[in-house]
């Protein structure tokens, strides 16, 4: 007997019980949530074992699970190796192509997983998702379609055409979809809350309501829906309640940057400016990054004269991913005060981007192009702005104030002239009109002399 090949054959078979056994711990930890854990044995039994496929595969999902997605297609990919014609793991490797934003190598898969099995709901229901990400709404509802008839309780498919139609602003067919998903599936994670936000978006205050009251029920813990509904609060003018839910936050996590901010809007609507500097100042210690503190205080600084202050704040405002046009557009106003034409432009020009027919802007840009001396491209700015709201007596008198401060009186003339502007709108203009006669009257009479003198 070869004592020494046997005592290699009882090795290898204690390695690869060994290996077996650290697989089934790795489940069992990614069970119970503990994903590091689960990868670091799940780790141990692939270097004893590589060639298991399954393992692969679990952990690829331990690593979906720490959204560490681009390691997991490696993973998914190494389980192909083995079997390549595994549809779940298609299917959760065309998933994660999404998740990072790959989307023609995802719909290749998806392709592939139709042509091998036209019958499975999962490539369908999934495209939805990747169509929605690329813009492609039309493409995610025929996907919709074509899963709904293979199964048409899929609560994943009502769920995701309704992100769909919520992105285009069909927020009443996103409540349904969403309310289809609860009714199939009642304990989908934050349904409830995704209702909620349709229905604020739709001026619903009521139902909206409702159905934030109705999520916390059942997840009291989920400071994503106590948040949303401080805000949705907040909007409704309940500041005693929208006070409390951002408190409520604090006390779970102190740290929480959001909360302290909005505790600070609502300290400066109620007029304590001291108590309000203090939490924009706090929250920007706990999130440098975040947007909106700088600005508050900018917007302080500014109206106690500290312009330097007023100007670094609004600078490093500039910098940060900045959303909100309404806030750029305050901030192009502040810097045209500063008399940094620069910035103003800036701001002005990225709100532009984001709203496109904001009429308002246009006019502010025009404004701070001609303070600048840039007239030909002022005036093409402010012409559009007067397009698109062409009885707006507010905005025509403020164009046409530019151009009397431009020293442009021909310009506040032909413009009135465009217009075609009759009775009361009119006679308020008078002034304005008059004086632009009187400049013009002026010009020529320099003009003349500048002849005779010559």
């Amino acid at each position: 007997m070869n004592f020494e090949n046997g005592f290699e054959q009882g090795d290898e078979f204690n390695s690869w019980d060994k290996a077996e056994q650290k697989a089934i711990k790795a489940f069992e930890l990614y069970e119970e949530g503990q994903m590091d854990d689960a990868l670091c044995a799940m780790n141990e039994a692939l270097d004893i074992n590589p060639d298991n496929d399954r393992w692969h595969f679990n952990k690829a999902l331990t690593l979906d699970a720490m959204e560490r997605f681009e390691e997991a297609i490696d993973e998914y990919k190494l389980t192909l190796n083995f079997n390549g014609d595994d549809i779940e793991t298609l299917n959760c490797l065309a998933v994660d192509y999404t998740r990072t934003g790959q989307y023609d190598l995802a719909l290749d898969v998806f392709s592939r997983i139709e042509q091998m099995n036209p019958e499975f709901e999962p490539s369908y229901c999934n495209r939805i998702i990747t169509y929605t990400e690329m813009g492609n709404h039309e493409m995610a509802e025929q996907m919709f379609y074509l899963a709904q008839q293979i199964n048409d309780a899929c609560p994943l498919c009502f769920y995701n055409i309704g992100n769909s139609f919520f992105i285009q602003g069909n927020y009443k067919k996103a409540a349904w979809c969403w309310q289809r998903t609860a009714a199939i599936e009642p304990n989908h994670p934050q349904i409830n809350y995704h209702v909620a936000q349709a229905y604020w978006n739709l001026g619903d205050k009521d139902k909206a309501r409702n159905f934030f009251l109705l999520e916390l029920r059942k997840n009291p813990g989920d400071n994503d829906v106590v948040f949303d509904f401080g805000l949705f609060l907040l909007s409704c003018g309940d500041i005693a309640g929208a006070s409390e839910k951002f408190r409520r936050i604090l006390e779970v996590d102190p740290q929480n940057a959001a909360a302290v901010f909005y505790i600070g809007e609502i300290e400066l609507n109620a007029g304590r400016r001291i108590q309000a500097i203090e939490c924009y100042q706090k929250a920007i210690k706990l999130e440098p990054s975040m947007a909106g503190p700088r600005f508050r205080l900018a917007q302080s600084f500014l109206e106690c004269g500290e312009k330097d202050k007023a100007f670094s704040l609004l600078s490093a405002e500039l910098e940060l991913e900045i959303h909100r046009p309404e806030v750029l557009e305050a901030m192009g106003v502040m810097m045209m005060d500063l008399g940094h034409l620069d910035h103003a432009t800036h701001c002005f020009l990225r709100v532009s981007e984001m709203e496109p027919v904001n009429a308002i802007n246009y006019y502010y840009l025009g404004k701070v192009l001609a303070a600048r001396g840039e007239m030909h491209d002022a005036q093409q700015f402010l012409d559009y702005a007067l397009e698109l709201e062409p009885k707006n007596y507010e905005l025509i008198k403020n164009i046409l104030l530019v151009y009397l401060a431009a020293d442009n009186p021909q310009c506040v003339l032909d413009t009135i002239d465009a217009l075609n502007m009759k009775g009361s709108m009119l006679s308020r203009l008078n002034i304005i009109k008059m004086t632009a006669h009187y400049r013009a009257w002026l010009k020529k009479v320099g003009n003349k002399k500048r002849l005779l003198c010559g």
